[in-house]
């Protein structure tokens, strides 16, 4: 009997019968491979396979056959999905299959009423769907029912895993399974699942940090890639639609209205089923309200849509429904449509500039081409262009290049980013030693640190650091001694962990609520004063009236079309796509995916760096004493080098020093020639090294995360050199720079 055979033979009746009824006629080896783990083994298991691949049925079909085989007296499963919307759409096709199995599943989050928390309350079994934010908020405020409600825990199934590993967000989560298990007394194998993990060994061993268990990753023969990809750039002043012969295949015949790259784009993916992907929710914001306008001035039925994490969750649920539907719609997203959404046969996906990573392409292009079409997209470019005086630097169409690098690394390696796994976490140290008081009671300060530093992310936290933090806390009343000298929760401290805000630990601000009549759109940091406009959702509005004491802005709709802005942190990019983006500009491919402009554009970027010395020089001379020097290093390593060149500056003759993203650094340099400035450098990390907390400056104190602002600034001083900087490229750089001139 064959693998596949025996692995049916076991699966119940109501599995065996779902498989029929769905016309399945055989197992992808994927689900051969995690039945096999899960049947087994007693291991945990990673998941690691395209989208679109069967993943969530390869783990629940043999996680419901154990659960019949062996009935449990509380929950058995822990589902943890990212987003919410997550919850229904992976377990709607499931849906007939876990009513048959008898098996009941229970949502826990904020939008979920409180009769429905009350059933599971009262009898605790099945499947448990819910947020790390409700987690946490359980362990807390039903700190007395955890044992009850997870006795025999078996599984926690972490869906879309790589969105969460490498984030505050993702160790709050190994800290929550730990802690239930301390509390049980049992150890839960994890399974985490992911379209998009570049290196599987490491997330294996995130996943059993603090476990006895070890990691399956099932190695599955890698899918012959089949893709339909579309790359096109535009100048944006040029508004005649000759730039590329091809775009009259997309565009009508009307002399162009808008931005010809905007006309293009609304070709591209206008009566289609489409997502538009941007890398901002300012770019997205104005992507979609110049679509509208498209739509409004061919007379054309507006189909188009916004998701992003500032709008009402009316808004995205209505895109989502959109989605879903037979008819066209195109829905304009960020990050938040780029996890596992089932949107149905979505023909096409547009990408405006370079996505920041490969996995944010592979996730992007993997939201396209189910239902067994290959998958599609269409990235569009569009650039100021560059005056003839502009500084050399500026005259190359860096987005352009990233993206072909992006593209190029995956299709020749299979290169996906590595997981960023930080050493010193400290914001969530802070919130963990509040939760586990408001969960735990009084602990004395050793019975705390031995708590808190065995928790899987705080592993290389030193006992030094935990006292120092210790001390700031009962200093700043976050912690108060009590006379038989244990640790309670003090009364700084109350006021965080009494916020339903505190359960979160990515930042949030205090945003204010737009309301349009009694309709949420959603919400904005800063509202302007009445009588001003605004845009939100793809729309433009005006403010009637404000309510700070309640934070609330009502608006009305008016046409046109603003761009907005919000903070945030744009990800980061790994040094292998800029060494890669090197070798664009230097080698003679010809990538077949370019259409006419983007080929164009390219030829020119190339030719440009083949008379200037950028394709084989790291350092370059601007003119007079202006130098630029192209590290190819990504954000991290970028950041140190910066860092490093400003904290010698004096003694390298260095000044007016400028950068944008991790592309070049054009600087002054006065005193030296190149070969000198060459020489100095390497002598300096060849005699000291580079000490990554001598770059901070003594006045500067890092916030980054959300509870940063309570921590001692040498403590965020250090987690900063140790996880925001690193020297072992720079100093490879300077070594390079080195040879350059010798």
């Amino acid at each position: 009997m064959s693998k596949a055979d025996r692995l049916f033979e076991r699966f119940p009746d109501y599995i065996q019968n779902f498989i029929y009824k769905n016309s399945w006629t055989e197992f992808r080896e994927i689900q051969i491979a995690a039945a096999e783990s899960i049947f087994e083994t007693e291991n945990n298991l990673l998941l690691a396979s395209s989208t679109a691949s069967g993943k969530t049925e390869a783990v629940f079909f043999p996680i419901l056959t154990l659960l019949e085989e062996m009935p449990t007296n509380s929950i058995s499963v822990i589902y943890i999905a990212p987003i919410k919307s997550l919850f229904n759409d992976q377990f709607e096709r499931l849906d007939v299959l876990l009513k048959e199995s008898g098996t009941p599943v229970f949502h826990w989050h904020g939008d979920v009423s409180a009769s429905h928390k009350q059933k599971l309350l009262q009898n605790p079994a099945g499947i448990l769907q819910i947020t790390p934010e409700s987690l946490e908020s359980m362990l807390i405020n039903r700190s007395n029912d955890i044992i009850r409600l997870f006795c025999d825990l078996k599984f926690v199934v972490i869906d879309e895993i790589h969105s969460l590993i490498g984030s505050d967000r993702g160790s709050q989560v190994l800290c929550q399974i730990r802690r239930i298990s301390k509390l049980i007394g049992n150890e839960p194998r994890i399974v985490g699942l992911s379209a998009t993990i570049g290196d599987t060994e490491a997330v294996g061993k995130w996943i059993s940090l603090g476990s006895t268990r070890k990691t399956d990753i099932p190695v599955v023969s890698q899918e012959k890639l089949t893709w339909r990809l579309g790359l096109e750039h535009f100048f944006t002043q040029n508004q005649n639609f000759s730039q590329s012969p091809q775009a009259e295949n997309f565009v009508s015949s009307e002399k162009a209205k808008f931005d010809s790259g905007f006309e293009y784009m609304y070709d591209c993916v206008n009566n289609m089923k489409a997502l538009v992907f941007a890398n901002s929710r300012e770019e997205t914001e104005y992507i979609t309200a110049t679509l509208h306008q498209i739509a409004k001035a061919r007379k054309d039925k507006d189909i188009f849509f916004i998701h992003h994490g500032n709008l009402s969750a009316a808004l995205r649920e209505e895109a989502e429904a959109k989605m879903k539907e037979e008819f066209p719609a195109v829905t304009c997203a960020t990050v938040t449509m780029e996890l596992g959404l089932d949107i149905g046969k979505l023909e096409r996906v547009l990408q405006y500039n370079s996505p920041h990573s490969v996995s944010a392409f592979l996730q992007r292009l993997g939201r396209s081409g189910r239902r067994g079409n290959p998958p599609e997209m269409m990235m569009v470019f569009r650039e100021d262009e560059p005056l003839p005086n502009a500084p050399l630097p500026q005259l190359s169409p860096w987005e352009l290049i990233r993206a072909i690098a992006v593209i190029q690394l995956y299709i020749e390696e299979r290169f996906i980013e590595p997981p960023i796994i930080r050493k010193m976490p400290v914001s969530l140290l802070f919130h963990q030693t509040l939760s586990v008081l408001a969960s735990e009671g009084e602990r004395t300060a050793k019975e705390l640190a031995e708590t808190i530093l065995m928790l899987p992310p705080f592993v290389e936290i030193v006992k030094e650091d935990y006292r120092d933090l210790l001390v700031s806390m009962i200093n700043n009343n976050f912690l108060e001694m009590t006379d038989e000298g244990g640790l309670i929760i003090g009364i700084e401290g109350e006021k965080i962990i009494n916020s339903f805000k505190f359960y979160a630990v990515f930042k949030d601000s205090e945003d204010f609520t737009v309301r349009c009549s009694s309709d949420e759109i959603g919400t904005i940091t800063t509202p302007p004063p009445i009588g001003d406009r605004f845009a939100l959702a793809g729309r433009v509005w005006e403010v009637e009236e404000l309510d700070t004491s309640r934070r609330l802005v009502y608006v009305h709709r008016v046409d046109g079309k603003m761009e907005v802005s919000w903070p945030g942190d744009y990800g980061e990019i790994h040094t292998k796509i800029l060494e890669r983006m090197k070798k664009v500009i230097s080698e003679d491919i010809t990538y077949l995916y370019l259409k006419e402009n983007a080929s164009h554009r390219l030829d020119v970027a190339r030719t440009l760096s083949r008379n200037t010395g950028i394709d084989c020089k790291n350092l370059v001379s601007l003119g007079g004493y202006t130098k630029c020097w192209f590290p190819w290093l990504g954000t991290k390593s970028f950041r140190t080098l910066v860092r490093y060149l400003k904290f010698r500056a004096g003694s390298l003759g260095i000044s007016n020093m400028s950068y944008d993203g991790c592309n070049y650094i054009m600087f002054r340099l006065d005193k030296y020639d190149e070969k000198t400035f060459s020489e100095l450098l390497l002598n300096d990390v060849e005699e000291n090294g580079i000490n990554c907390l001598n770059l901070i400056a003594s006045s500067e104190t890092p916030i980054s995360d959300k509870f940063d602002v309570y921590l001692p600034s040498s403590l965020l001083k250090k987690a900063y050199a140790t996880d925001k900087l690193d020297s072992t490229e720079v100093i490879d750089r300077i070594k390079k720079l080195y040879n350059q001139f010798h």
